[in-house]
């Protein structure tokens, strides 16, 4: 028996059964994919599909996310791709929804995020899963304490050139769900910046993502001789970008963050 369903761009598209043979494009998706309780329905992941670990190792590789192995992807012949409006790019997903249902998720917020995985959890038959991961989110979240006195933070997420996060991004909600302030979030997107211009934000925090430029110690060191009075550390990208069932883990990792740095 055949049903409609619309993605979060608004576009509605026929499945005829329940999908069997899906594709994901996004690694948090994949996740939560995983996390959902599929296995062998899912037959092709990215290389940045990272976790499940298993899935990593013995699930066939259609590229990267803006790089997709067209041509591997036909001949897999899926049911259904799951893919997101920012992290794929438009002329490949265009020319697969030619060929096969694509669903597309567009998020900015965790309201967002908790929409996602409720449509996903219900195209693939796992309502009651997707409810249990949204329930547990969601009241991890709301327990949350945000700090009184709100911390300025830069969020780095690469070098050469220098760019960070600014607002409507997923990584600005997560930084607001710590109670901190955004020092780029006049701006939009993924602005990039300078040493002079961070050093004039004067922020308390600068934050190097792990994700998706590869931040470690002697970066921080680096920073830090060029921005003394600011603390400069390394964050775990995953838990401020990966907006599936990871965020069952990110709110933790922010309670410790604001404790750490109040």
């Amino acid at each position: 028996m055949s049903f409609q369903i619309t993605d979060m761009m608004g576009r509605t598209f026929e499945l005829k059964s329940a999908p069997q043979r899906i594709i994901s494009v996004v690694p948090s998706q994949t996740e939560l994919l995983y996390d959902l309780g599929l296995d062998e329905e899912v037959i092709g992941i990215t290389k940045f599909c990272i976790h499940p670990s298993a899935w990593q190792k013995n699930k066939t590789k259609i590229g990267g996310t803006k790089n997709l192995n067209i041509a591997l992807i036909k001949s897999l012949n899926p049911d259904l791709i799951i893919a997101n409006k920012e992290e794929n790019t438009k002329s490949e997903i265009e020319e697969l929804s030619k060929h096969f249902p694509v669903w597309i998720s567009d998020i900015c917020t965790l309201h967002d995020a908790l929409a996602m995985i409720s449509k996903i959890g219900a195209i693939i038959g796992k309502k009651t899963t997707a409810s249990l991961i949204i329930d547990d989110i969601a009241n991890g979240f709301e327990q949350l304490t945000k700090n009184n006195k709100p911390k300025s933070i830069a969020y780095l997420i690469w070098q050469n050139p220098w760019m960070c996060v600014g607002s409507n991004t997923f990584i600005h909600e997560m930084i607001n769900s710590l109670g901190w302030h955004n020092v780029y979030g006049l701006e939009t997107r993924y602005p990039e910046t300078s040493i002079e211009e961070l050093k004039s934000k004067k922020a308390d925090l600068i934050l190097l993502s792990s994700e998706p430029y590869p931040f470690k110690e002697q970066h921080v060191a680096a920073l830090q001789r060029q921005i003394p009075n600011a603390k400069i550390i390394l964050v775990d990208g995953e838990y401020f970008s990966w907006y599936g069932s990871r965020l069952t883990l990110s709110y933790s990792y922010f309670a410790q963050l604001a404790k750490t740095y109040c």
